[in-house]
């Protein structure tokens, strides 16, 4: 079983060796991404690959981060939707892909390794100049409604650990999010 290393020298267990905050069914995957059927992402083609890009990848974060609670609030939304019209990452992308992508995320976390699915997409597609920018865009989603609840804890916890983000540097990053969001 992989472990994450805290601040303090203590072991924490992958959300997925963990009660998953997300409800998920089976697995081999199949999920939709514009009109295609991808039968296996363990055998996806470069050619399949080549239709995410690291964009796209930033979105399915932060649409999952945004659903590990359940319950999709309005705030999140148009932190989303802001980031993709503000931020210079997103300069190029088609925001219409939005739907697109959430509708891959939702089919995800209908498979029961959907969440390691999503990590491996994001791992191989992301360029790891991007991982702590991807970390950052979580953290705001998380932080948009004023509440953190345990669910995404845990999430924000996996993505860091799943992007090898340094914990000093998750830390600075969560700060500014709180910062970002206090009332």
């Amino acid at each position: 079983m992989a472990r994450s290393a805290t601040s303090r020298g203590a072991q924490v267990a992958p959300l997925k060796d963990r009660v998953s905050p997300l409800k998920v069914t089976r697995w081999p995957l199949m999920f939709a991404l514009n009109g295609m059927r991808i039968k296996d992402v363990g055998q996806m083609t470069e050619e399949t690959l080549q239709l995410l890009t690291p964009e796209d990848c930033l979105v399915a974060v932060m649409v999952a981060v945004s659903a590990s609670d359940e319950n999709i609030r309005t705030a999140e939304l148009v932190k989303i939707q802001n980031a993709v019209n503000m931020l210079p990452v997103f300069a190029s992308y088609d925001t219409d892909r939005i739907n697109v992508v959430s509708r891959t995320v939702f089919d995800l976390f209908e498979q029961e390794d959907g969440l390691d699915a999503l990590f491996g997409l994001v791992r191989d597609i992301l360029p790891e100049r991007l991982n702590e920018t991807c970390y950052a865009l979580a953290c705001d989603v998380a932080a948009a409604d004023g509440t953190l609840n345990e669910n995404e804890l845990r999430l924000l916890e996996e993505i860091r650990y799943e992007l090898n983000v340094d914990r000093l540097h998750a830390a600075a990053i969560e700060r500014g999010s709180r910062a970002r969001h206090m009332v």
